[in-house]
């Protein structure tokens, strides 16, 4: 007897519907076709031994299987409940006439329970748009599929629940979540704030200048000064997410299998912190089967990278292609993957090795070609996609102490949701550019104008303090941002001045 299940697979951030075909015959051999890897190969064991645990039996007779389309390499082990009912629908144990309606996914366990899948909010679109009533699959994915709110979610914890469903023995609760209510009563709930900051007025300036235009940034200051602190506070000031901008950052998060059980949105933006030590993969994503890497999973929010010369060069080299293109390809053989990311850099770094260089108190022992060297570490291609160079100094014990409350993270973002405002007007003919960081050098000469003043302070800017060429484009898109936080349409000689402070490492005397 044949009989089709329905499962998916998920490649990239989009799934594809994987038909299960079933056909029991007269023989004793086992058969998986439509190129499995080894982890659907093996799972003749743990669907044989979970039927046992349901109290079935496993067919002593020839079994195939077949997962088409066939050309499409199927990997992991989502399939075996799907594999698991189709064997029990054409051995005549089951009833098979609602199948055909659901997709059918879970990892079966030997005592027939079943394990979490990843990418289940991507399988819940795709089966949406795909005609599909439902879907059935553990209950711990279950919240995070039934984001789609036209599709019946079923999550089951075990092959029994799934039998009884299919036979119609049980009516089982259809998961329910209101995404629109729990995107708004979570949106902006973060862990930090810039009130908890004492001091640094001048660095929260610089962040929030950062934040309003989509501007990434490098901190650069001794051991102990705040760049971490700061830093991790950056997301409590961007703009809420909108809903489409959280469903696609949960979509990367539920491929990477980063999706709690309990939450179904992403409803804040992320923040992903990478230790110095991770690969070039690790880092943009890839794999065998291909997996999101860090800069994928900082899409729509920040990604912070602590002490940026420790990092090796070539990790620090693949970022470049991203930042310019906010998304990443991955290809290999037979198929290629595309990830978005969109992502807001932010760096930090001491500025020497010893840390101590231009330390108002303490003396630097690091010679002059030692701290070059130190700061090359960072190339030159990688510093020009980073628009705003700080300057982080210690807190000194006055203002360490003061009692009066810093400003809040909801005032700052207010300011930087109206200068993002007056971006999405600017730009709201434009596919690929949403914010004044994302300008090419069209649009820069385009809407960045400055007055005969301006251009005498650039030239002399260039001049006197050493500063490169590749600056010139960085410093007009700061200052375009800052007249934004100004409500300002025009480019003043005070939003160049502030941009050009900004550019501390485009300085030729900068570290001797």
């Amino acid at each position: 007897m044949l009989v089709k299940t329905f499962s998916s697979a998920v490649y990239g951030i989009k799934a594809t519907t994987i038909t299960i075909e079933v056909n029991i015959s007269s023989g004793t051999q086992y058969f998986i076709v439509g190129l499995p890897d080894s982890a659907i190969k093996e799972s003749t064991f743990r669907v044989e031994s979970a039927l046992h645990s349901a109290g079935l039996r496993m067919p002593r007779q020839k079994i195939v299987i077949n997962m088409a389309p066939a050309d499409i390499k199927k990997e992991g082990s989502a399939y075996d409940l799907a594999m698991a009912i189709g064997i029990l629908a054409a051995s005549g144990q089951i009833n098979a006439h609602k199948l055909d309606k659901y997709l059918l996914l879970g990892e079966l366990s030997l005592d027939g329970s079943l394990q979490a899948i990843k990418g289940a909010l991507s399988i819940a679109i795709q089966a949406q748009k795909e005609g599909f009533k439902g879907i059935v699959l553990p209950a711990i994915n279950a919240r995070e599929a039934a984001v789609v709110g036209d599709l019946e979610v079923y999550g089951l914890e075990n092959i029994s629940e799934v039998i009884a469903f299919a036979n119609e023995e049980k009516t089982f609760d259809r998961i329910f979540v209101d995404t629109k209510a729990e995107f708004l009563n979570n949106a902006n709930n973060y862990d930090t704030d810039f009130a908890d900051v004492q001091g640094q007025e001048n660095i929260k300036r610089a962040l929030e200048i950062a934040a309003a235009g989509g501007h990434n940034v490098i901190l650069i200051g001794p051991p102990g000064a705040g760049k971490t602190m700061l830093a991790k506070r950056l997301p409590s000031i961007l703009p809420p997410l909108s809903l489409s901008e959280s469903l696609e950052t949960t979509k990367i998060h539920s491929v990477a299998g980063k999706i709690a059980a309990s939450s179904s949105l992403m409803t804040i933006r992320p923040f992903r912190a990478p230790h110095h030590t991770v690969s070039d993969v690790a880092l943009v994503g890839g794999g065998g089967n291909p997996q999101p890497g860090e800069i994928s999973l900082a899409h729509n929010g920040v990604l912070f990278l602590d002490e940026l010369p420790e990092f090796k060069r070539s990790v620090l080299e693949v970022l470049r292609q991203p930042l310019e293109e906010r998304q990443i390809t991955i290809s290999r053989a037979k198929f290629t993957v595309d990830y978005p990311a969109s992502f807001m850099l932010i760096a930090s770094m001491n500025p020497c090795p010893c840390g101590y260089y231009n330390h108002p108190d303490k003396d630097c022992v690091c010679s002059p070609m030692h701290v070059q060297r130190y700061l090359s570490k960072v190339s030159g291609p990688l510093l020009d996609r980073i628009d705003l160079h700080v300057e982080v100094t210690p807190v000194n014990f006055q203002e360490l102490t003061a009692k009066q409350r810093a400003e809040s993270s909801k005032t700052i973002r207010s300011r930087v949701i109206q200068a993002r405002e007056m971006q999405e007007q600017r730009f709201k003919r434009e596919d690929k550019m949403h914010n004044n960081a994302q300008m090419n050098t069209k649009k820069v000469r385009e809407l960045c104008k400055v007055n005969a003043a301006g251009q005498t302070l650039l030239k002399n800017a260039m001049e006197k303090l050493g500063l490169s060429a590749r600056a010139y484009d960085r410093i007009l898109k700061v200052a375009r941002t800052i007249a934004d936080l100004d409500g300002n349409p025009e480019i003043e000689v005070h939003h160049l001045a502030e941009a050009i402070h900004y550019r501390s490492l485009d300085r030729e005397a900068w570290a001797g």
